[in-house]
């Protein structure tokens, strides 16, 4: 007979790659633990002692997801250029979502769910959407008429919008078009 495999973090990470997955495709209540732990190797046993249950792994893809995306925005660099800094984490918003995709779907599909009050920012998105807003901050204040949240949110929805319709294969364009049209409506949108 076979040992069981062990438990560990590379199970853990397999688990919540593989879950990112399936709930991207088919939403968290699609989620097989069962079919899960087959692809994984190992049994659902190994799901419930690492996460709890479905639940827990859907916020483990969840959570995943929101820092692979605050490692992404941490690694763009700080320079004396607010503007820039400003756009290059727009750049870097669509650099993870294109290498994450199964993630950033299930990040921003309603699969996390959330008791925050009504128009507050969720507790999983605040540190992501904290340096965007910093960084909006650091713009003159001619450059930002409107208060820095403000503006951080309207920048947000724009590139949230047109990298989920790049995602879905609902915009037009070869990729470096599809870039070069995203570049574009980030300068502009500033105006």
């Amino acid at each position: 007979m076979a040992r069981p495999r062990p438990h560990d973090a590379a199970l853990r990470a397999t688990l919540v790659e593989l879950a990112s997955a399936a709930v991207s495709e088919g939403g968290s209540q699609g989620l097989s633990l069962r079919r899960l732990a087959a692809a994984a190797g190992t049994t659902t046993a190994a799901v419930y002692t690492l996460f709890g249950g479905r639940d827990g792994l859907v916020r483990a893809v969840v959570d995943e997801g929101f820092r692979r995306f605050a490692d992404r925005l941490a690694a763009v660099p700080r320079t004396d250029d607010p503007a820039a800094d400003l756009f290059a984490l727009g750049l870097a918003y669509r650099e993870n979502a294109l290498a994450n995709p199964h993630f950033y779907r299930v990040m921003f599909g309603g699969a996390a769910g959330t008791d925050e009050p009504a128009g507050d920012v969720p507790t999983v998105v605040r540190p992501t959407f904290g340096v965007l807003r910093d960084a909006v901050a650091r713009l003159p204040r001619t450059e930002r008429p409107e208060g820095a949240t403000e503006l951080a949110l309207r920048l947000w929805s724009l590139a949230h919008g047109l990298v989920s319709l790049e995602l879905a294969g609902l915009l037009p364009g070869t990729p470096e078009e599809r870039e070069t049209r995203y570049r574009s409506a980030l300068l502009a949108s500033r105006r």
